[in-house]
């Protein structure tokens, strides 16, 4: 009776771990994922534009070294040229001094697309493709029709040419000196060389520093395209707004007060010119080769 009992009872707890384990094993669990769907492509406006200055290959270290520091030192020279006309407008003595009556945008356009422009199409190189580093003088040279936006800087620019810091140092003055004198600015003049800074307009249009006062009256919009105008006038405003504040160092042009002394004058101009002259020439791309 007491076995019966016990079998009794214990068949309803196998049938209930039976019930159990069939309840287990009857459980399925599914879990599907869902892949993203792809996002389209972000629009990219300025894909491809570089910033960073373009330097050959063909430049060693050394030579890397330093025209980058040219380079950073001629788009400082450039912003503040542009910044002191923002500031001013053409209401600056310094900016009718030298684009006379003439609107300003084109002026701060030309500065600011150096400093901000796309510097992805065009080069400065350290070798000696064209055979021009080697002729007496020469600082270097826009390639012209052998590579229109190539330019070569030839070793006398590392050892000659002056930085940014030493502005108005060495007795230099803007009147007298050469534009060649701080890196910087022989720099500026190598940019509007090139098609996509200077964009063909950007031109010799006058030469030396009276050459270029007198343009500003009589063709004020040929000076806002005239390469030299636009260095004097970085040069000029940078001595005065950041090297030497209220000073500056401008200068003046040595005049003749006698006919007695015109000729030794012209004579020693001519010679200062001649010199100077050698470490600025460059060839234009109908194939002139232009020393100022």
């Amino acid at each position: 009776m007491r076995l019966s009992t016990l079998t009794s009872a214990f068949v309803p707890l196998v049938l209930v771990g039976a019930t159990i384990q069939r309840r287990q094993a009857a459980v399925t669990v599914t879990e599907t994922v869902t892949a993203a769907a792809a996002s389209p492509t972000q629009w990219q406006w300025n894909l491809g534009a570089s910033n960073a200055w373009p330097i050959h290959e063909s430049c060693n270290a050394t030579e890397r070294a330093l025209l980058k520091r040219g380079l950073d030192e001629a788009a400082i020279l450039a912003s503040h040229a542009r910044d002191h006309i923002l500031r001013f407008g053409n209401s600056s003595d310094f900016y009718q001094k030298y684009f006379g009556s003439a609107p300003s945008g084109e002026v701060i356009g030309w500065f600011e697309k150096l400093v901000h422009g796309d510097r992805g199409a065009y080069k400065f190189r350290c070798d000696n493709p064209d055979g021009n580093c080697a002729l007496d003088g020469w600082g270097g040279h826009w390639r012209g029709e052998n590579a229109t936006e190539e330019t070569v800087i030839c070793p006398l620019s590392y050892e000659t040419r002056k930085p940014l810091d030493g502005m108005c140092g060495y007795g230099y003055t803007v009147a007298q000196g050469s534009l060649n004198f701080y890196f910087a600015s022989d720099l500026i003049h190598r940019f509007f060389h090139m098609p996509s800074i200077g964009e063909g307009v950007v031109e010799h249009y006058a030469d030396d520093y009276a050459d270029c006062l007198q343009l500003a009256i009589d063709n004020p919009l040929e000076a806002v395209r005239n390469t030299h105008t636009l260095q004097y006038f970085a040069l000029d405003v940078y001595a005065f707004d950041i090297a030497l504040p209220n000073d500056g160092c401008t200068g003046k042009v040595e005049e003749s007060s006698s006919e007695d002394t015109t000729a030794t004058t012209t004579a020693v101009t001519t010679a200062r010119t001649t010199t100077t002259a050698a470490a600025e020439c460059h060839t234009h791309s109908n194939g002139d080769v232009h020393c100022s």
